[in-house]
């Protein structure tokens, strides 16, 4: 490995270089996303340098004392095989020394390499894709008329409420990241509210940047009370969208893959969600759709 290597905190005018590598390993990222990222942990992303030029990257995000996430774990292909990522990596864990559970996404052929560092494999995480709202089942999949609910605007639904319903489905609590998530400008949010207002579900999805450079959505978070109340929230997300769509939910939630599969998506890719320490007890049964794999 070159001496002249050198990790540093990400500077914002090299969010996009960040983002092109993603787009390129296939991660599909959405425009905004990096800079959330940065927000949620404002040391938390970093980039390896040689000379002074960046050439990969990774997310060590703490989303508080208790849990952390690691993501965006790219070497720039004519470097790798020479040291550097394994540096990025043990800079990362070092960072993270104290968190209680780190949480990261991994490739199946990245499975072992990961376990070699006490990370365990936790679930698989499904990627679907809806080719445009031409392609979604047509007529309602669950046929019980949800007539006491209704999907509004998320401007429409105190960001309390929302994080309220989050912070009782989600393992670790995320108002900090989950308030720039959902706020974000690149991003459209619905939720689902009963008579009384109260939260029973809610969605965003954003445009993201597919290989080849056109335009995608991504759906996540999606979590709703039930099967037919997240078919309300993936109907309305989708709406006219002529374009890829993408969603990824954790096999921990029985109906999700069901769902979707009937709905019109087609399964893609798959990975692995892993953790390293005491990962939180918390069902999984109402989420059908991850933020991000980049940041859990």
């Amino acid at each position: 490995m070159d001496e002249n290597f050198t990790i540093r905190i990400i500077d914002n005018n090299e969010f996009r270089k960040v983002t092109d590598w993603a787009k390129l390993e296939g991660f599909a990222p959405g425009y905004d996303d990096i800079s959330i990222f940065k927000n949620t942990d404002n040391q938390g992303i970093w980039v390896g340098c040689l000379k002074g030029e960046p050439i990969g990257s990774i997310a060590c995000v703490r989303y508080n004392s208790s849990y952390a996430f690691i993501g965006l774990f790219i070497v720039k292909k004519e470097f790798r095989n020479k040291g550097y990522g394994i540096s990025l990596w043990k800079h990362a864990l070092n960072y993270l020394k104290g968190v209680d559970c780190i949480g990261l996404e991994a490739a199946p052929n990245r499975l072992q390499d990961y376990q070699s560092w006490g990370f365990k494999k936790s679930s698989q995480t499904n990627r679907w894709k809806l080719t445009g709202y031409k392609t979604l089942l047509k007529e309602n999949f669950y046929k019980d008329i949800q007539h006491e609910f209704n999907v509004v605007p998320g401007d429409q639904i105190s960001s309390e409420a929302v994080l309220n319903y989050d912070s009782q489905r989600e393992p670790s609590p995320r108002p900090h990241f989950l308030n720039d998530w959902l706020s974000n400008s690149f991003g459209i949010v619905n939720a689902l509210v009963d008579k009384n207002g109260m939260c029973h579900g809610f969605g965003r999805i954003r445009p993201c940047i597919l290989e080849d450079n056109k335009k995608g959505w991504r759906i996540g978070p999606l979590l709703a009370d039930t099967p037919p109340l997240a078919e309300l929230l993936i109907r309305r997300l989708v709406r006219d969208l002529d374009c890829d769509i993408l969603l990824d939910c954790s096999s921990l939630n029985p109906y999700a893959n069901y769902l979707l599969s009937n709905l019109g998506f087609v399964e893609v890719s798959r990975t692995y969600r892993m953790y390293k320490g005491m990962q939180p007890p918390f069902p999984m049964n109402q989420v059908y759709g991850l933020a991000c794999l980049e940041l859990g």
